[in-house]
């Protein structure tokens, strides 16, 4: 934790604590929460930039597929969907790898305990916000999770054809070194089906097409 609140105790000129915006405890949580998730920033995952310089942060990750809700939104199986739910959900979901840190999705003996680290992070991070800010971005962490939603099923489509796309269009690095087969990519890409089939067929065009490239183990 930052501390904020000795933080400012310590600026040279004086704070009246009324000043702070509404209930000062509760501008202090929510400014150490602001401080806490920029820590996002620094995990990394697999999936690599388009140029290949350098691996992508899940601060990055998520602020890509964010953009992706409106961008792809005509493709959303329900139409009716709350879009900026789904863009909520897509901001939030990824902020307990501060405390669990990215697991590779094809690495079978990393996920297996991947529920329970996420479940311990969620607790703590979100914990840190006031009460009732606490149960609403918890709610959408636990949306996500479950995909009982049409607004939830929307966003697991996207969280999975982002880094889909990233790996085509690299010419498969991350699969190639991690001698990852089409029929995994497949079964990975299965909430894209769910969430939005359009986009579902259009990866399973860009599956054979990376079979044939050698960009992926058949």
């Amino acid at each position: 934790m930052h501390n904020f609140l000795k933080k400012i105790e310590s600026i040279s000129v004086k704070v009246d604590q009324e000043l702070l915006p509404g209930q000062s405890k509760r501008f202090i949580q929510q400014i150490e929460f602001m401080l806490e998730i920029d820590k996002l920033k620094h995990v990394l995952r697999k999936t690599i930039l388009m140029d290949r310089s350098r691996q992508e942060n899940s601060a990055e990750h998520s602020w890509h597929i964010a953009l992706t809700v409106f961008l792809f939104s005509e493709y959303a199986k329900d139409q009716e969907i709350d879009l900026c739910r789904v863009m909520k959900m897509l901001l939030v979901h990824d902020l307990v790898e501060i405390d669990a840190s990215d697991t590779y999705c094809y690495d079978n003996q990393g996920r297996q305990d991947q529920a329970r680290r996420e479940q311990k992070g969620a607790e703590r991070i979100f914990n840190m916000l006031p009460s009732d800010q606490a149960r609403f971005f918890r709610g959408l962490w636990d949306e996500f999770e479950d995909r009982n939603t049409p607004e939830s099923r929307y966003a697991n489509a996207l969280d999975r054809f982002q880094p889909f796309l990233n790996n085509y269009f690299t010419e498969g690095q991350t699969w190639r070194e991690n001698h990852v087969t089409s029929g995994q990519v497949m079964h990975r890409m299965q909430p894209v089906l769910d969430g939005a089939p359009v986009l579902g067929g259009f990866v399973k065009i860009l599956i054979d097409d990376a079979v044939r490239k050698g960009y992926l183990w058949e």
